[in-house]
């Protein structure tokens, strides 16, 4: 029998047991939010306090809404903010006045207005090699290594982010080789291309270097409806985004630079000679990556258009108004909704030249498919344009832009200087353009980086 002090104790310690229970309870972390893009396109408008936005250009010509592809009305807004002066209207003169002053401003704008804000701290990846092979690449021998990027959830155990890169490089290399990194579908793209032409890989390794594929679905879903999932989701513990929060292009850009680390721990990689590719969403992820992080040495930038190297403020096929819709908004901040309604691209406090200047020092080729095979949609032109306004800015840090402003004739190489463009005769793709620009790039990769 227990004595009414022990009976009495027993019952405190049981409710205070059992308090700590229902507080444990009430504490654990709720699985993540779910929603269709339309609902959570509808909730950030909410947030920004915006009942309709324009809607934007159709892809078919024979639509009443087709997209503009006349050159005479493609410049409504002709004013763009200039790379070299500072907010206070001052002019920047010297390149530190660029480093610590301009350029910070400029990307405080990105961030906030346009690409969206990283978290201040962001999860640790632990890299893993899952398989290492030799293979045969054409007629070049290679090592190819599958990893997986695993990334730390133990803040929030809901969600799970394993990024998915493969890295290959020549068996007999004799020391690091430098490494083309593209934005991919995942671990095939070996083979040769239909017609009997090498393959992009083929090219890079009879070069002597190698090439790594990295998966942007593995890093973050490509649409609304994945933001509270990937690394978005998982950084704000399944809750969906403020409007300033991080889109899918920078979460990309992200695993780029995630992957980056990785190089810098491979003996087999030169990692100051790394280089982003990727073509149309994933150009967009490519500029971005190029941009954010002065690490990457070179960047091939595929048909990036509306979001990526092409001008806000050109109304030549796809616009601001379309980046904007509940199809495509989640590449951007939610703040970018804002500039298809009530606000237009004119009140952007920015515009992709300076995305382009963000690179600066470093090599950006600039591609582009024709106006027949491509089509207007991309607008090659507004992507020339943007790297034409943000030469002021190379050319204060002592290197050389475009060396024009006026849009050269199809197959046109420009790569006199560090911002380099080529149109190529075919579609959607850099594959014309690998040739020229491996050509160009050499001349920055010749020499090992110091």
């Amino acid at each position: 029998m227990f004595s009414p002090r022990a009976l009495r104790w027993s019952v405190i310690t049981f409710l205070m047991v059992a308090a700590v229970w229902a507080v444990s309870a009430d504490e654990q972390p709720k699985p993540p939010v779910k929603m269709t893009a339309q609902v959570d396109h509808k909730r950030m408008m909410e947030l920004l306090g915006i009942k309709e936005l324009r809607r934007g250009a159709d892809g078919n010509p024979k639509s009443e809404r087709a997209a503009n592809l006349d050159e005479s009305k493609a410049n409504p807004y002709p004013d763009l903010p200039d790379p070299l002066v500072l907010k206070n209207g001052k002019k920047v003169t010297t390149a530190e006045m660029w480093v610590k002053q301009r350029r910070p401003e400029i990307v405080e704008d990105f961030d906030r207005e346009v690409y969206g804000r990283l978290p201040k701290e962001t999860p640790k990846v632990k890299w893993e090699v899952t398989s290492s092979e030799k293979q045969m690449v054409g007629d070049v021998p290679v090592v190819t290594k599958k990893l997986v990027g695993k990334v730390d959830n133990s803040s929030y155990t809901h969600i799970t982010v394993n990024i998915q890169l493969t890295l290959t490089v020549p068996a007999e290399a004799k020391g690091p080789v430098p490494v083309m990194m593209e934005f991919g579908f995942g671990f095939g793209g070996k083979g040769p291309p239909k017609g009997g032409a090498q393959s992009w890989q083929q090219q890079v390794l009879a070069k002597g270097w190698g090439y790594a594929i990295i998966v942007p679905n593995s890093i973050q879903a490509d649409n609304g409806a994945g933001l509270t999932f990937g690394i978005i989701g998982l950084c704000n513990k399944g809750q969906p985004r403020k409007v300033d929060d991080w889109g899918a292009l920078r979460a990309w850009a992200w695993g780029a630079s995630r992957a980056l680390d990785y190089f810098e721990t491979d003996k087999a990689v030169d990692a100051k000679r790394v280089g982003i590719e990727g073509l149309s969403r994933y150009g967009k992820a490519a500029i971005v990556a190029m941009a954010y992080d002065e690490r990457f040495a070179i960047g091939f930038i595929g048909s990036s258009g509306a979001g990526g190297v092409k001008l806000h403020r050109r109304n030549y096929g796809e616009k601001v108004e379309n980046v904007a819709s509940s199809g495509e908004y989640h590449w951007m901040a939610g703040n970018y909704i804002k500039y298809a309604g009530p606000l237009t691209a004119k009140d952007l406090p920015v515009d992709s030249h300076q995305l382009v200047a963000m690179c600066a020092p470093r090599p950006v080729f600039i591609s582009v498919g024709s106006l027949q095979v491509e089509g207007g949609w991309i607008d090659a032109k507004g992507m020339f344009m943007a790297g034409a306004a943000a030469a002021p800015v190379y050319e204060l840090l002592g290197k050389k832009g475009l060396g024009t402003s006026e849009f050269p004739k199809q197959e046109t190489a420009l790569v006199d200087g560090e911002i380099a463009f080529r149109q190529h005769a075919g579609g959607h793709t850099t594959g014309p353009n690998w040739p020229t620009f491996l050509k160009w790039a050499d001349r920055y990769f010749k020499e090992p980086a110091k």
